[in-house]
């Protein structure tokens, strides 16, 4: 089985190389039946496909089944061949990232990667790279899956399936991040549960947590030491939660706390993209140099990465630290590779993903790509109903879906009146004259067009 990566020189992509390794078998023998093969990265950058490479060249040192590892900058030649394509790019690179939260925050509203005004600016840039992308896929490779990483995740998956239809599918690792705590805060098994959880990628709440058919999540909302023992629990607080009587994703602090998350971004020496874009830097640097191993610096590097995840998000909440048990990061790669298996050899499993509603969440349309458990066999993933949606989380569900469309849009046609649109109807940029500004700041402008067609 070929995967293509896209975005291959990439930070993060050591962690699918790991999980792929980890997927020889138990002997290590590589004897299990369809794993994966071969792994051929594709990016624009050659520096830094050479430096992923050296990392992943002794990640592979002694492991005999060890996928074979190729590096190209043509797309095409990439895709070719390939079964599955996972699709992990950042177009205009992190100091595109750092535009994009930078210009809102001179503002005075949230500057960040996926969320807000940030989120648009970063969607207006990728979408028409992805969508690019998805017409070579469908032209070089047509039998190949996509697995959609690229962020904004639902966004970018709901724009690429207009040219792929079903065979691409969205993939996020912090809904299960957030199950998976919840469970251990309930001293549950996490791979024995099951778990209710509801709405777009960067915007859901889990709503149930079921053992042997009972919904463990009261007893967990009831319990404020259990509750505030893990990650989310200490983001939003107890009281707030009992309040909710549902666990939301790590996002929402954007929106429930919005002000405090503001506050704290600006007072932070440096916004998260300035950070990851100077410790990077730093990486492929050394890297490059030769001067000691490749993997040692990058797993420094990650330990860095992972300990400041949403760092000002703590700060604004008690400025505490990360468990160890969180440090590990990971998660996206074991939700790719289960979803590879599943798909590639019909080993039914349920997964949290992002992929069109159909009918399972009532109050969307069946275009509409959402974020919820799926059933994962060989015809790919099916999204399971969900059941009634509570006012407060379909009415934000229903106005940022709102805004990915408009985005979408305008990234499609160079329609300036959609991007705008997008800018002004996000629920955290509160003004038009904000979000003209936003428009005009973002460098994009220059691409949009006052007509269309």
């Amino acid at each position: 089985m070929r995967l293509t990566v896209l975005g291959g020189g990439g930070f993060r992509v050591p962690l699918v190389y790991r999980a792929l390794l980890d997927d020889a078998g138990d002997d290590g023998s590589g004897a299990r039946a369809g794993r994966c093969t071969e792994v051929v990265l594709y990016d624009t950058d050659r520096r830094r496909l050479d430096a992923i490479g050296a990392v992943l060249a002794e990640q592979a040192r002694g492991r005999g089944a060890a996928p074979a590892v190729r590096a190209t900058t043509d797309l095409d030649d990439a895709l070719r061949g390939a079964d599955f394509v996972f699709s992990a790019i950042r177009v205009g690179g992190l100091a595109g990232r750092t535009r994009d939260e930078r210009v809102p925050l001179n503002e005075g509203v949230l500057g960040q990667e996926t969320v807000g005004a940030g989120g648009v600016l970063y969607g207006l840039r990728t979408l028409p790279v992805a969508i690019r992308i998805a017409e070579r896929v469908a032209t070089v490779a047509p039998d190949a899956w996509v697995i959609n990483f690229t962020n904004p995740a639902g966004m970018v998956t709901e724009a690429m399936r207009r040219v792929l239809g079903e065979r691409v599918i969205g993939i996020c690792d912090s809904p299960v991040g957030l199950c998976r705590r919840a469970a251990r805060a309930l001293g549950v098994d996490p791979d024995l549960a099951e778990y209710d959880y509801v709405g777009l990628n960067h915007l859901g709440w889990l709503r149930a947590l079921v053992v042997d058919g009972r919904d463990h999540l009261p007893r967990l909302l009831d319990d404020p030491a259990a509750l505030e023992s893990f990650e989310e629990g200490k983001l939003f607080g107890a009281t707030w939660l009992r309040a909710l009587r549902a666990l939301p994703n790590e996002y929402l602090h954007y929106y429930y706390f919005n002000r405090e998350a503001v506050r704290a971004v600006l007072q932070a020496p440096a916004t998260r993209g300035e950070f990851l874009h100077q410790q990077q830097e730093g990486f492929y640097a050394e890297v490059g140099s030769g001067r000691g191993g490749a993997l040692e610096a990058w797993e420094r590097t990650r330990s860095e990465r992972e300990a400041t995840y949403m760092a000002e998000n703590r700060s604004a909440t008690g400025d505490w630290e990360r468990d160890s048990c969180d440090l590990d990061g990971g998660g996206y790669e074991r939700i790719a590779l289960a979803l590879m298996r599943a798909i590639a050899h019909n080993e039914r499993t349920t997964l949290i993903l992002n992929v069109p509603n159909r009918s399972a969440v009532p109050g969307l349309d069946a275009d509409a790509v959402v974020e919820v458990p799926c059933l994962v066999t060989a015809g790919g993933a099916r999204p399971l109903a969900t059941g009634p949606v509570a006012a407060d989380q379909l009415g934000l569900m229903l106005s940022v879906k709102a805004v990915e469309r408009a985005t979408i849009e305008a990234a499609l046609t160079g329609c300036r009146a959609a991007a705008l649109r997008a800018l002004a109807l996000h629920p955290l940029v509160d003004s038009v004259r904000v979000a003209e500004r936003l428009l005009a700041a973002s460098g994009l402008a220059p691409e949009l067009s006052d007509h269309v067609g």
